[in-house]
């Protein structure tokens, strides 16, 4: 059977894949369009850490173990605000009381194991306080002053950038033109022409996560002064998608 391309009723859809696009073309309608993805990537060194400290304290009394650790506590506050932090960026995140039970004693060589009951022997508390500092190049010397003032525990750190606008826009456009270049590629090897675009969506701007240092340090005597402390990098991603029309090559 004959059927003009142009000349019957019959709506004859056609949908080539490609890598990176897809072309669609409705004959009825006569429609041809082409959809890509963009992606666009800036980095840039970020501007503000973020990091937790805390200090635990034991006592043979549940008071006693907190009048220490609150007396600890107040002076690391006390010092982290001389050092230029904010008070809204200091934010307590925890505090706990436990009791610590005795353990029991190693078994000894052909000896029978025998019954051991715990007994509470003391109290220990935590406190940690999560803190925002605002010039990444003072963070060692602050940790370093804030050990000597009575923390011994650093949960973890992780770095971000305070204001990423206008990097999100300089990723945007490079996903744009990431996404012009995709189609016009597709487009010459199809032998067609990319026209206006139709439709465009955003995925949005992607931070690209940066490693949390974590662990407990109960001997914090130790560390250097000042702490190094190397902020890298960090990557904003953008990815947008257009859907461009298709015409015929002049």
């Amino acid at each position: 059977m004959n059927v003009s391309k142009f000349g019957s009723g019959i709506l004859v859809s056609l949908i080539l894949a490609l890598p990176g696009g897809s072309i669609m073309a409705d004959e009825g309608e006569v429609r041809r369009s082409l959809t890509v993805t963009g992606t666009g990537k800036v980095s840039a060194a970020p501007d503000v850490a973020e990091i937790t400290i805390g200090v635990v304290s034991q006592a043979e009394s549940a008071r006693d173990a907190l009048a220490a650790n609150t007396e600890a506590m107040t002076a690391v506050q006390t010092l982290l605000k001389d050092r230029g932090v904010a008070e809204k960026d200091i934010q307590t995140v925890s505090i706990s009381i436990q009791p610590r039970y005795s353990q029991p004693p190693p078994p000894r060589p052909g000896q029978a194991g025998v019954e051991f009951v715990p007994r509470i022997v003391g109290y220990e508390v935590n406190n940690a306080v999560r803190i925002t500092a605002r010039d990444i190049k003072k963070l060692g010397s602050i940790l370093d002053a804030v050990v000597q003032s009575g923390a011994n525990r650093i949960d973890g750190i992780g770095f971000r950038i305070d204001e990423p606008q206008k990097l999100e826009d300089l990723a945007r456009k490079a996903a744009v033109a990431d996404a012009k270049r995709k189609a016009s590629q597709l487009a010459g090897e199809l032998g067609v022409v990319v026209g206006l675009p139709i439709r465009v969506s955003e995925a949005g701007s992607m931070p690209v996560p940066q490693p949390m240092f974590r662990g407990r340090a109960m001997a914090m005597e130790a560390m250097a002064a000042p702490v190094p402390v190397a902020a890298g990098e960090q990557d904003l991603v953008v990815q947008v998608t257009v859907e461009f029309e298709l015409l015929p090559a002049k």
